[in-house]
């Protein structure tokens, strides 16, 4: 692990472009060698887009699987870059709503786009809080701590620690980096559409919300044409929200976000079994 670090890191010298198309060619390679992630993300996309064609549904896939390597790559420049550097490559539209984050508790709803990373980096012009994976290999766990720590102060909760740090955080005036859109169970979650098909969803983003009076904030990273950086894009803040019914406002979230994923569908997190709990009695789907 320590050799891989050791070349991610020599990685970062080099230009965005160069980096970027060699992470591209990387993923045309694991298309080809990782059969079970490419049968998962050729799955979920015959779930969620049968009106295309198997054609159309592969090219996606292939595509996939080119900007998610790309993206790991291209962490590099996050991790270890000058941060002159990492600002100049990120693209924010319209802004970053700073005086909105700062005026009352506030949550960044950030759907699982290979980019997200960026998202979290442009939005760290306060201190904010998020969820954190720790990881089994205490080297690969540093580099990553040291990723989300090295643009100012940020809370890390662990998924173990439950929502008690998150509220505490959100009344301390941190806004929650939160990331819901992935299948962790049926445990606070609901059966919730995602393209129609029952998806095993977590409601914390209503119930957050409707706890500590936050305002809902999006935002999505993605890859700007030609190597030219990152498009970090933060949407206006969603009025009525959560409202009185969690599941509507559940449907809500994944509602928007697959509207964001027709936007750029190479880019959303294809090889995460999505569907992989099932309402009780139903078959799996990844078989």
């Amino acid at each position: 692990m320590r050799a891989v670090i050791a070349f991610l890191w020599l990685l970062h010298w080099l230009p965005l472009p160069v980096l970027g198309r060699f992470g591209a060619g990387v993923g045309s390679l694991l298309f080809l060698v990782l059969g079970k992630r490419r049968h998962i993300a050729l799955t979920n996309l015959r779930l969620c887009m049968p009106e295309l064609s198997e054609q159309e549904r592969r090219r996606i896939a292939r595509e996939h699987f080119r900007s998610y390597s790309r993206s790991i790559f291209e962490r590099s420049i996050l991790w270890w870059a000058p941060e002159a550097r990492v600002r100049k490559l990120i693209h924010v539209e319209p802004a970053v709503p700073q005086a909105a984050m700062e005026d009352g508790p506030t949550i960044l709803l950030c759907p699982h786009f290979v980019c997200l990373d960026v998202a979290g980096v442009a939005a760290r012009v306060i201190p904010v809080c998020s969820m954190y994976v720790p990881q089994k290999n205490a080297a690969f766990d540093a580099l990553l701590r040291h990723g989300r720590e090295r643009y100012g102060p940020v809370r890390l909760v662990t998924r173990k620690e439950g929502i008690k740090p998150i509220l505490r955080a959100l009344r301390d005036g941190l806004p929650y980096f939160m990331l819901p859109d992935m299948d962790f169970g049926e445990k606070d979650a609901e059966f919730v559409p995602f393209f129609g098909v029952p998806a095993a969803t977590l409601t914390a983003l209503g119930r957050i919300a409707g706890t500590t009076g936050a305002k809902v904030i999006p935002v999505v990273a993605t890859f700007m044409p030609n190597y030219q950086g990152w498009r970090v894009r933060f949407y206006p803040a969603w009025e009525n929200y959560p409202g009185d019914d969690m599941i509507a406002a559940t449907r809500r979230m994944n509602a928007f976000i697959e509207e964001r994923v027709r936007e750029a569908p190479a880019e959303y997190f294809w090889t995460h079994k999505r569907f992989k709990t099932r309402p009780p009695g139903e078959p799996s789907l990844y078989e």
